[in-house]
């Protein structure tokens, strides 16, 4: 066997007993460092706190949409009953899901039925998993600073810009508009 081919033989063996070696032990090695990118996948409505707060016994079945929305699920056989339903997945946080019944009576809300929903800050808060890079740069300038641009600007000449040319005066007599008959 020539050398050239038994060398890349060779190395492409040392790599595989590598990588494996990485995969077993202790399940923190290399391969397990290196994930391909996995979308985050948001299903349904999200509902808070403050919506289901606002549900009352008695509203009426148009009420409680604009409260909480559309279902996501209503079904032919339980025309009582609403369901909505949020799954949210994402590479590196555990899976959330959350599901809220809602019953009625007579075409009103009798109650509704589910999980502890989170308030909208909560739920912002769990959404925001980049590091900060940085102290946030101040936005509004003091008065001072305003003063001072303003101070700045007027002692420097304005760049006046060129005046357009002057138009053609407009004629006095205007030619006839129909040729003369012969």
């Amino acid at each position: 066997m020539p050398l050239r081919p038994m060398r890349s033989a060779l190395v492409a063996a040392a790599a595989i007993v590598v990588l494996s070696g990485c995969s077993t032990a202790g399940g923190n090695g290399l391969l397990n460092a290196i994930t391909p990118y996995k979308v985050s996948v948001v299903q349904g409505n999200f509902v808070s706190k403050e919506q289901v707060d606002a549900l009352q016994k008695g509203m009426s079945r148009d009420q409680v949409r604009n409260v909480l929305g559309t279902p996501l699920v209503t079904s032919l056989f339980h025309s009582d009953r609403w369901d909505y339903v949020f799954t949210l997945k994402r590479q590196g946080v555990e899976p959330q899901k959350r599901h809220l019944t809602v019953y009625f009576r007579n075409d009103m809300m009798d109650r509704v039925e589910g999980d502890p929903m989170p308030s909208e800050s909560e739920f912002v808060s769990t959404l925001d998993t980049h590091k900060r890079l940085g102290k946030v740069p101040r936005l509004e300038a003091t008065d001072e600073e305003l003063r001072s641009f303003q101070a700045k600007n007027h002692n420097e000449p304005a760049a006046t810009p060129a005046a357009p040319a002057p138009a053609p005066a407009a004629p006095v007599n205007y030619p006839p508009l129909e040729s003369p008959s012969r």
